[in-house]
Formats: structure tokens, C-alpha cells, sequence
């Protein structure tokens, strides 16, 4: 059911002093945009009558194709608490229309929208539960960050050892007031590195909220004059940052991944949704984890997986079940990172996991003890593969995968690859610091 009608939000901006709006979307590659209006034009823009140049925005259209139109949910209006109490700011999250007032097929909000309505033709509706990690870095004189941590505290570490505990308790007091859950609040492994968990929704409000929450973390930061980075893996030899999703299907009110009879107490449906992922995982890699640096986090030893498999409680496989069930049943999908674009990569898990459903599919044994300390005969023995080990792999896994190609569309796969593919090659004609102090002595 619909939070705001287009008069809600009228009212709401009136009410509140509100003297701008950023109409803000999602590029192809999980970058937030946004056209800023005065308040005077958001009834136009309400009614879908806001134009914006497409040919801009990487991974959109040719410039022979540029108009495209900002159609605002009115459920996604927001005021931001940081900005002046007098002449406030807020926000409306679009879906981006054609000028014959079609979809965009290049839209990823569009994207995920056709895989909830494929759910719900199914019987499904679909919740998701994040757990976005972060760094904390200063910055340098000129206001740039580092790769300086914020302080030298571990795994739930308090103050005054956790240094951005500050910055943290400022970052869930924002959100709360945005209209989040903060579930939970912490220190993780690494030096500088902090997590802040949310409760899960429905998967399309929940993908909207990790674009907010990274952009609220961000400005927080920068207000405490820290630079918050979500990539993967900034400091080498370190845990990098990642993003478990929790999923879960419900259908006529209850969790369909739980059943009482199961020795388990998973359902059919969820054995065949966790084969689905398992299934298609190389092939959504890319997009879970789209940057060459996401990678360099995707190795043994600083507890991400690199293993295709699943477990109930042993957090070295892809997938993990976590203890809790009836309503709470839930799989744990551990490779994305925050980078990655969410509407995207969520869009492709759970087209994964539904075709399992369709299809019947059934996973493999679960695997219960450490993945990491097995032999190569042992992980053969287990049906065991890995994921993609670079980018590179990743896309030619992705270029093989025809549920990842239906699922984006043709506008988005070919985009995307080739944007890719153009990333990888100018990673690999960089010559690194590595390679200067390995060779440059020795040859």
C-alpha cells in the first residue's frame, strides 16, 4: 500500500520549509544522480513532466536519444536532517520514462521492478536485509582522502579505542530520522572499518535505502571531517568491506523458506531457491562485485567467500543459514559488496533463485565444516567450485549466463559488459607500485 499520495508530498514540503528537491536516480554502475528543482516546480515534476539529457549519464542512451523524464515515487520523499532547518532540502527517488512515456529499459529501478512483479505472479513477495561495511579514512590537508584509519580498534570495540563511534551513533541518529531501523551498530575486524545494519523490507524500498544509506553515511562522514569509502578492499592485508544480503520469500503472510517438517526446517521452496543462486552465482558476480578491487577482498584468509556452497551456521560457503526460523528464516548471501548496484544485483539473485523455485532445482549436500582448511581433492569430492577469481572471469562468466542476460535486458548486459571489459583492459596496462618495487631491482 502506497505511504504518500502526490498531495501528501505537496503538503509535507509545505509544511516543512521545504525550498528544494533533488529528483535523484541510479546509473547503470550504482552511482547516485539527482536533478535539484525549487519547490515551485515539483508539482511538474510529480506529474512525471521533468526532463533530464540521458546521453549524460554513462551507460544510458547516445545523444541522438537524450531525453528521458523523471517520473517521482511519492513514497520515497524524504527530508534530509543535515541540511538548514529554514529553506530545507529533500529528496524523491524516479523511475526514468521515455518521451512516448514507456519504462526506460536502461532504468536498473525498472530492472528490479520486473523481477518483483515476476515474484508476485508467482505467489511471492520479497524481503532483504543488508549488512553494508564501511571504512573510516581522514583526509589530508587538501581535504582528499587517505588510507589512514580513523583508529586501531577490532571486532566490537567501545571508545575511546573505536574513534568513530562518534561519527557512527551521529550516522544511525540520520537514518532514523530518514525513516530506517538501525538494527544494530559496530566496530568490524579491521582497523577503521564499522558496520550498521538496518532492518529488512521489501526488496524495491530496501534497494532505495542502501542508496540513501551510503549517501548518508558519506555526508556524516564528511562532517566529521572523515571520508567513509564502501570499496572492497582499500588496505591490503586487512579484512576488506562486504555486503551480506539476507533473503526471504514470503507467500500469504507467512516465510515460504521455513517448514516444520524439515530436519533442517527449510522448505522446498528454499532448498530450490539457494540451488537457483548457486546455479547462476559466477554469472551475477560481476555485478555483486563489479570493481577489479572487489576481488582482491575475494581470497582465502580475511573470512569472504570464495567458495561456491552453502551451510547452516559455517560461515566459509557462499551461502549461510542463520539460525533463526519461522518467521525469521532467511539465507545469507555473502559475496556482494557495497559497491555494487543494488537494484541490479538484487534483481539478478532473486530471478536466480525463482527459476530454482520453477524448475524444482535442488542444491548440493550442505557443507559443514571450514571450507578453507579442505584440499583440492576435498573440495572436488564436495562439488565444490570458486568464484570468478578477477573481473576479467567474472564477465565471461556473465556473457555466458542467458537468466543474467533476460533479467537486465539487452540495453543494460551490453552496456555493462562493455563498460567492463574497458575497466579490466585499463587495469591491466597500469604498470602498480607492486610490480616497480618486485622487478625494478632485480631486472
Amino acid at each position: 500500500m502506497a505511504k504518500y499520495t502526490k498531495k501528501d508530498v505537496l503538503r509535507l514540503a509545505e509544511e516543512n520549509d521545504v525550498k528544494f528537491i533533488r529528483l535523484q536516480f541510479t546509473d547503470v554502475f550504482g552511482a547516485l544522480k539527482n536533478v535539484a528543482i525549487t519547490i515551485e516546480e515539483l508539482p511538474k515534476a510529480l506529474d512525471g513532466k521533468c526532463m533530464f539529457d540521458g546521453s549524460s549519464i554513462e551507460g544510458f542512451v547516445r545523444i541522438e536519444e537524450s531525453d528521458m523524464y523523471l517520473q517521482p515515487d511519492p513514497d520515497t520523499f524524504v527530508i534530509f536532517p543535515w541540511r538548514p532547518q529554514v529553506g530545507r532540502v529533500a529528496r524523491l527517488i524516479c523511475d526514468i520514462y521515455t518521451p512516448d512515456g514507456k519504462p526506460f529499459e536502461g532504468d536498473p529501478r525498472y530492472v528490479l521492478k520486473k523481477v518483483v512483479a515476476e515474484a508476485k505472479e508467482m505467489g511471492y513477495s520479497v524481503n532483504v536485509g543488508p549488512e553494508c561495511e564501511f571504512f573510516l579514512f581522514h583526509v589530508d590537508d587538501e581535504g582528499r582522502p587517505t588510507t589512514t584509519t580513523h583508529d586501531e580498534a577490532g571486532y566490537f570495540d567501545l571508545a575511546p579505542i573505536d574513534l568513530g563511534a562518534d561519527a557512527r551513533r551521529d550516522m544511525c541518529l540520520t537514518l532514523e530520522e530518514m525513516g530506517f531501523h538501525i538494527e544494530a551498530s559496530h566496530h568490524e575486524v579491521a582497523h577503521g572499518q564499522h558496520e550498521i545494519d538496518f532492518k529488512y523490507d521489501e526488496v524495491l524500498t530496501t534497494a532505495d535505502n542502501i542508496m540513501t544509506f551510503k549517501m548518508v553515511v558519506k555526508s556524516i562522514a564528511k562532517r566529521h571531517g572523515l571520508y567513509a569509502s564502501f570499496m572492497p578492499k582499500p588496505i591490503h592485508g586487512i579484512n576488506g568491506s562486504g555486503m551480506h544480503t539476507n533473503q526471504s520469500l514470503f507467500k500469504d503472510g507467512k516465510n515460504a523458506f521455513y517448514s516444520a517438517d524439515d530436519k533442517l526446517q527449510l522448505s522446498t521452496d528454499c532448498y530450490s531457491y539457494i540451488a537457483g543462486i548457486l546455479d547462476h552465482v559466477k554469472g551475477f558476480t560481476a555485478l555483486t562485485n563489479p570493481l577489479v578491487n572487489s576481488y582482491k577482498r575475494l581470497v582465502p584468509g580475511y573470512e569472504a567467500p570464495v567458495y561456491i556452497a552453502w551451510a547452516t551456521r559455517n560461515r566459509s560457503p557462499l551461502i549461510r543459514i542463520p539460525a533463526a526460523r519461522e518467521a525469521g528464516t532467511r539465507i545469507e548471501l555473502r559475496n556482494p559488496d557495497p559497491t555494487c548496484n543494488p537494484y541490479l544485483s538484487l534483481a539478478c539473485m532473486i530471478a536466480a533463485g525463482l527459476e530454482g523455485i520453477k524448475k524444482g532445482k535442488k542444491p548440493y549436500d550442505s557443507v559443514e565444516q571450514n571450507i578453507f582448511a579442505m584440499t583440492e581433492e576435498q573440495l572436488k569430492e564436495h562439488n565444490i567450485e570458486s568464484l570468478p577469481a578477477n573481473l576479467y572471469e567474472a564477465i565471461c562468466e556473465m556473457q555466458k549466463d542467458e537468466l543474467v542476460k533476460k533479467t537486465l535486458g539487452s540495453h543494460i548486459f551490453n552496456n555493462y559488459i562493455m563498460a567492463k571489459i574497458a575497466e579490466w583492459n585499463e587495469y591491466c596496462s597500469i604498470v602498480t607500485e607492486w610490480e616497480i618495487n618486485k622487478y625494478l631491482p632485480t631486472y
